[in-house]
Formats: C-alpha cells, sequence, structure tokens
C-alpha cells in the first residue's frame, strides 16, 4: 500500500512537471488558443440565439465574432481619443517632470554633496557607456507589437472556427471518454461553460461599473483626463489583487506629474478605497457571483504562476483556468481532494450579509 501511495503521487509530480514543461515551450502555440477557447464560451450564447433564429452555422459563428471586435474597437478608440488628449498636456508635464527633477538634483546635492553638475556628467558617462540601448529597445517594442497583433489576428481565427466546428468539438471529447463517464463529461462541460460565461460576462459589466464610480470619483477631485484612468483602472481589474492596485499607482504617479495637490492624492486613495469596498461587498457577489470558487491562497499562487510562465497573459488567465481545473477535480473522484484544496469555505463576511438582505428587502418592497 505504501509503495502504490509512493508511485502515485510520484506520477502526480512527474505529470506536474511535463505539464510546466508543456506550458513553457508551448506558449506561442497554446496561449492564443487559450485566449479563443475563453472567448469563444463568452460570445457561445449568441451563436446559440443566431442558429435559433434561422442563420447558417457560418453566419452565427461569424456574428458573436464581429460583435467581439466592435466592442474592442470601441474600447480602443476611446482609448485612442483619451491618449490624444492626454498628449494636448505633453508640454507642461515636462516642465513640471523637469521642475522635479531639479528638486531631486538640490536634495542629492544637499545630502551626498554631489553638486547638480557631476550629476549631470554621470548620467551622460552612463549613456555614452550604452549607446545602442535605445534602439535595441525600440528594436523590441516593434517585434513585440508584431507579434501581439499576430497572436491577436489567430485569435480571431482560433474563435471562429472553434464556433463553427463546436459540435464536433464536444462529439470527439465524448467519443475518448469511457461509456460509463460520459454523463460526468457531459456535467463537466456544461459547468464549464456555464461558469466561464458567467464569470467573463460578469467581469465585463463590472469593469463596466468601475468606469462610471472611477471617472465620477476621479473628475470630482479635479484630476485631469479622469476618464481616461478611469478606464485605465477598470481595465487593469481584469489582473486581480494587482491590476487595480498598479492603475491607482499610475494615477497618482500621473496626478503628481500634472502637479496635483495633498488634496487630490488623498482623493484619488479616497475613491480608490471606496470603489474598492462597493466592488468587494457588491459588484463581486452580485454581478460577477460565486462561479469561481477559489481561496486567496490559490488565487495568488495561481497569478504568480502565470506571470512567471506566460507572463502578463498567463496573470489574466489564470484565474479562470484555474476555476477549470477546480470543476474538473470536484466531478473526478481521484481529483475531489484537490478541489477541496483550491476550494473556499462557504462562509460570507457579516458586512456582505447584511447588504444581501438590504438588497432582498428593498426587492420585495418594489
Amino acid at each position: 500500500m505504501i509503495a502504490f501511495n509512493l508511485l502515485r503521487a510520484l506520477a502526480i509530480m512527474g505529470i506536474l512537471v511535463l505539464s510546466v514543461l508543456i506550458l513553457v515551450y508551448g506558449k506561442p502555440f497554446l496561449m492564443p488558443l487559450t485566449f479563443a477557447a475563453l472567448l469563444a464560451m463568452l460570445v457561445l450564447p449568441l451563436a446559440r440565439w443566431c442558429e435559433r433564429k434561422g442563420l447558417s452555422r457560418g453566419w452565427s459563428s461569424l456574428i458573436p465574432l464581429l460583435a467581439l471586435l466592435l466592442t474592442m474597437a470601441l474600447v480602443g478608440l476611446f482609448i485612442g481619443w483619451q491618449l490624444s488628449s492626454l498628449s494636448e498636456n505633453v508640454s507642461r508635464m515636462e516642465q513640471k517632470l523637469t521642475e522635479k527633477y531639479r528638486q531631486v538634483q538640490a536634495f542629492i546635492s544637499k545630502k551626498a554633496g554631489i553638486p547638480p553638475q557631476k550629476q549631470q556628467q554621470m548620467i551622460q558617462q552612463q549613456r555614452q557607456q550604452s549607446p545602442g540601448k535605445a534602439a535595441e529597445l525600440i528594436s523590441r517594442v516593434l517585434t513585440g507589437a508584431g507579434s501581439v497583433l499576430a497572436s491577436c489576428l489567430l485569435v480571431l481565427v482560433y474563435i471562429f472556427l472553434m464556433l463553427y466546428f463546436r459540435r464536433r468539438l464536444r462529439r470527439f471529447l465524448l467519443r475518448i471518454v469511457p461509456g460509463g463517464e460520459k454523463g460526468t463529461a457531459l456535467e463537466i462541460l456544461g459547468n464549464v461553460q456555464q461558469v466561464s460565461q458567467k464569470y467573463l460576462g460578469g467581469l465585463a459589466m463590472m469593469i463596466g461599473a468601475l468606469w462610471v464610480m472611477y471617472s465620477i470619483g476621479f473628475s470630482l477631485v479635479g484630476l485631469e483626463n479622469a476618464l481616461f484612468f478611469a478606464v485605465l483602472c477598470g481595465l487593469l481589474e481584469i489582473i486581480p489583487f494587482v491590476g487595480n492596485l498598479a492603475g491607482t499607482m499610475l494615477t497618482l504617479g500621473f496626478s503628481l506629474v500634472q502637479g496635483g495637490s495633498t488634496d487630490m492624492v488623498i482623493g484619488i486613495l479616497a475613491t480608490y478605497a471606496v470603489v474598492q469596498f462597493i466592488q468587494s461587498y457588491l459588484l463581486e457577489p452580485l454581478v460577477v457571483g460565486a462561479e469561481v470558487q477559489l481561496n486567496p491562497l490559490f488565487t495568488i499562487v495561481g497569478l504568480i504562476a502565470g506571470e512567471q510562465l506566460w507572463g502578463i497573459p498567463g496573470m489574466v488567465l489564470a484565474i479562470p483556468l484555474l476555476g477549470i481545473f477546480k470543476i474538473v477535480c470536484d466531478n473526478v473522484e481521484v481529483l475531489k481532494p484537490y478541489g477541496y484544496l483550491l476550494g473556499e469555505e462557504q462562509q460570507e463576511s457579516s458586512a456582505r450579509k447584511k447588504i444581501k438582505e438590504w438588497l432582498a428587502r428593498f426587492k420585495k418592497k418594489k
């Protein structure tokens, strides 16, 4: 018995190591495919609705893709419009940066005894020692932009093909499952589709609500280009824990560069605190729901592992993929202990319970 348990543990470790190697070396192939699979499940209800209306398989696969493209294009146009508005203040921002730079120089001169002229010489010497770094950086940016564009086009092609051949893919998965397990396989597929749709759809709705709240808050404190920073903070929400904090830090940094006062900094922090409270106790339970029931420990572990394996795209994909893996574990007897390990206790905080009770009473009165 001990030997069997040891062999099983070694087999699990071997599978984990092999999975990591596949994820690392298969990144150029697997990452677009994973994004496409999640987005295809998101727009699947629209494809089914188009088919019920009598449209052909091709049109019912193309229309959801066009709707997804239109939504992304509108968001991109809005961000471009806000960036053009932000660029109008570049000269004033440069003046503020110059002032801050001189203040830093004076501080270093006072504390370290290094005159500003000597500091400038040291910076110039550093630039002369690495003359090709700027050109190398530009080359990397252009190469990265080309790679991202190619990956985006590949994702769009994958989405269309997955929607078009979805029944064949479903039948294939059922054929490789033993006859006695087909019911479990169908249940897993249904749960994965449902959770993916609710999580991604709810996340999109929550991001839209965050845009509105951040826009109101940043406008009230007098932040310039408040809409742009509201959209930035909302979009970064797709990376749990890290995204909203990074967005707020960027907003604070730009407000200081623009010459923001202490009151504006306090106002931005207050806006962040209020929005986070509303998000945690209202938006997440009511809009996103408890569809991806992962405990905080493995949520953070998943984010770090995703970043190490696939970078920022890995952090974006970590939570939905962990949620899907948990669904599989919960429905396969051998893997149920791992599903329990990933999950969290179904206990709500007293504040969240009170809010839900208040909302329930409000609905009854209506």
